[in-house]
């Protein structure tokens, strides 16, 4: 007697649990700070085809979405016939992986009574993998760093020792490199004895009949939801900086009952910088943001994300051809939800928020001693930092939040204690929230110096500093972005630049655009902005008409 649809859904119920304790392990194991304080990851388990089943809710959607693609990618490569028990599979290929070079893929094939049910499979981004470091300046990915092809980290529980020697000559942090290593290997054993407990306890050996439940349940809800859309094709456009040159995003929405089709022709071509985006990270990001708005009750899993289909011109700048550079492909991928969510509020008005920072201000760190004799050593940062995001129908933005990425702010502490800079300053940023009936979030103000004896090279990869989040229906633009120094001296908003001991670099992060007329906020809001320090007596009456 085969298990009723309750149980499916009280086994499904328990899978959330499953990968869930599956992340929380790679949080506690991993040795870069980007994945224990910001939670840079994900974690899922996937059925025998590859298909996902469940994902961790810690996490980022850009790595969980584009993992859904790459364990097919696995399964296909390496093909059954060459799958054992004990085996660990691993990639950071940007096109079969998550997007680029620092994101290590790490896939574990699940066994039971001898016999191949699935797969765990985790992602995490590394402070390092080589090459010029984590910045935008390479103009092919080989500069990038090391590209380790689909291969085995571990066969019949055996790590293959050549691999990690490979990886340690080729890093800057090779301790913390191959740790991080070790740790997504973990996570995934985790997450295999609890599906195993799970599995003993409702008599189950296989996972087909739960996988099917699962994912056609969400498919059918899905397609549902889509089908409450106004059938309609809806067109979007939006400029964001870019690198050498101002990029240009381009969508169309075609709804037809309950098929969507998200097409980015005429975006713009690719850069010779790294700022391209493979296109499974562009589908990853867009499938995002039409689920949060259409779907966002739907658990996140392949029969979720199936019905959302989305194309980019190979070649254009979101769907980038090898060997273009994409190590900041994060940059055009965290503002596409900004741009898809502009076309689907032509269709859903008051559904979804103004354009936010959205592309987080990542900024990677390589602290060098001033007196190279001094013997002082090397270190590398890789730091997290969110402007605010955009208004919401009904609610004010988030201040410093990170959406779409959903990473977690990276404590000073946390930070200062992996190498020799001291964070001076890291506040919210007065008046950078865009006007509105509904204010926009506001960004950061951040200052960042080395310690005696130090200068630093920092990658810059930040965009909306020429182009701010626009408000939506008479919300007004949210505030752009800055990088300076501390005297005022003006840098770059993208690539490597040095801070000499002494110097302090200032970081002035976007804010989220506003929602609605300026004129129609609450009086009472206003005042409580102004006493709170979001905004000045001076804004609020130029933007607002108010005197308080």
């Amino acid at each position: 007697m085969g298990a009723s649809d309750i149980d499916h859904q009280i086994m499904w119920n328990r899978l959330i649990a499953v990968v869930e304790e599956q992340a929380t392990t790679l949080i506690r194991t991993a040795f870069s700070t980007s994945v224990r304080e910001a939670g840079d990851l994900s974690a899922g388990l996937f059925d025998r085809e590859g298909r996902m089943i469940a994902q961790a809710v810690t996490g980022t959607p850009g790595h969980v979405n584009a993992m859904a693609e790459s364990v097919t990618h696995f399964a296909a490569q390496i093909g059954p016939q060459n799958t054992f028990d004990g085996d660990v599979f691993i990639t950071n290929d940007p096109w079969l992986g998550t997007g680029h070079l620092h994101d290590i893929t790490v896939v574990t094939p699940v066994f039971r009574k001898g016999a191949h049910i699935g797969y765990f499979a985790c992602t995490a981004h590394v402070v390092d993998i080589g090459g010029r470091g984590f910045g935008p300046d390479g103009n092919e990915v080989f500069e990038e760093g090391l590209l380790i092809p689909i291969t085995k980290f571990a066969e019949r529980g055996q790590v293959q020792p050549l691999l990690i020697e490979m990886i340690r000559a080729n890093v800057r942090t090779p301790d913390q490199t191959v740790g991080d290593m070790y740790s997504l290997a973990t996570c995934n054993e985790a997450g295999d004895r609890r599906l195993q407990a799970m599995m003993d306890e409702f008599g189950i050996d296989d996972l087909q009949s739960l996988s099917d439940f699962v994912i056609e349940t969400s498919r059918k809800a899905t397609l549902e939801a889509i089908s409450k859309v106004p059938s309609g094709t809806y067109h979007e456009t939006m400029q964001v900086d870019g690198y050498d040159a101002p990029v240009h995003m381009e969508v169309t929405l075609s709804v037809d009952g309950d098929q969507l089709l998200a097409d980015f022709a005429g975006t713009s071509g690719m850069s010779r910088f790294g700022v391209n985006c493979p296109e499974v990270y562009t589908r990853a990001y867009a499938c995002y943001a039409l689920k949060c708005a259409i779907a966002p009750e739907v658990p996140n899993n392949t029969g979720s994300l199936e019905p959302f289909r989305i194309t980019a011109p190979e070649g254009c700048i979101l769907a980038a051809k090898r060997p273009a550079p994409v190590s900041v492909r994060h940059v055009m991928g965290h503002l596409v939800p900004d741009v898809v969510l502009g076309a689907l509020h032509k269709a859903m008005p008051d559904t979804v928020p103004a354009e936010g920072a959205s592309a987080l201000w990542n900024i990677q760190i390589s602290a060098r001693a001033s007196d190279p004799e001094s013997g002082l050593p090397n270190r590398e940062v890789l730091m997290f930092n969110s402007g605010g995001t955009g208004a919401r129908p009904g609610f004010d933005g988030l201040s410093a939040t990170a959406f779409p990425s959903g990473v977690s702010t990276m404590s000073v502490e946390a930070t200062e204690h992996v190498g020799p800079i001291t964070v001076w300053r890291k506040d919210l940023r007065e008046g950078s929230g865009g006007a509105g009936a509904l204010r926009g979030g506001l960004g950061q103000t951040i200052e960042i110096e080395p310690r005696e004896g130090y200068d630093f090279y920092f990658n810059a990869m930040f965009d909306r500093v020429d182009n701010p989040a626009r408000g939506r229906n008479g919300g007004l633009a949210g505030g752009a972005g800055a990088v300076e120094l501390a005297d005022g001296t003006k840098l770059r908003s993208k690539g490597r630049q040095l801070v000499k001991n002494g110097q302090r670099l200032r970081l002035s992060l976007p804010g989220g655009g506003g929602y609605g007329a300026p004129e129609q906020r609450n009086r009472d809001a206003v005042a409580g902005d102004v006493a709170a320090g979001f905004i000045t007596a001076e804004q609020a009456k130029q933007d607002y008409g108010f005197e308080g």
